[in-house]
């Protein structure tokens, strides 16, 4: 899968958000850093990137979207992320549930996004008419 621009910068937005609440907490589980260690290279990220989200890890905090299409395009960026590489691991679905379960969303719904976005070539919808579809979802499903 690739991006566009504006999809990277999208999802890096979404993924520097959830670094908040997984880095935030006393103890790190080193599967959790793991996965976000292999999140962060596969986006390319950089330390200018970390610079211009003002990203402290000595005070990292966490940003709970209020609107809801804003917590919905989260979940979205979350779940596509998590299938860029083709290979979605457990620990992925287990940190994208907990970030789902944050955000107000039942931990089932990382599922239903990543098979909704494993089978939308199958299914032959458009790109862009797909990510509405799922955005619409997710809207419908949010605690």
């Amino acid at each position: 899968m690739t991006l566009t621009d504006d999809q990277a910068e999208a999802v890096k937005k979404s993924f520097l958000n959830l670094l908040g609440p997984l880095l935030g907490q006393d103890q790190v589980e080193s599967r959790y850093a793991r996965c976000l260690l292999k999140w962060s290279l596969q986006l390319g990220l950089s330390p200018d990137d970390l610079a211009k989200a003002r990203v402290d890890f000595s005070n990292i905090s966490f940003s709970l979207p209020t609107e809801t299409r804003d917590k919905v395009e989260a979940i979205y960026h979350l779940v596509y992320m998590i299938c860029l590489d083709q290979v979605v691991e457990d620990v992925e679905l287990e940190v994208a549930s907990l970030y789902a379960l944050k955000l107000g969303f039942p931990r089932s719904i990382v599922c239903d996004v990543l098979n909704a976005i494993v089978t939308a070539d199958i299914d032959g919808v458009p790109a862009g008419e797909f990510r509405e579809q799922v955005l619409e979802f997710l809207k419908l499903n949010e605690a």
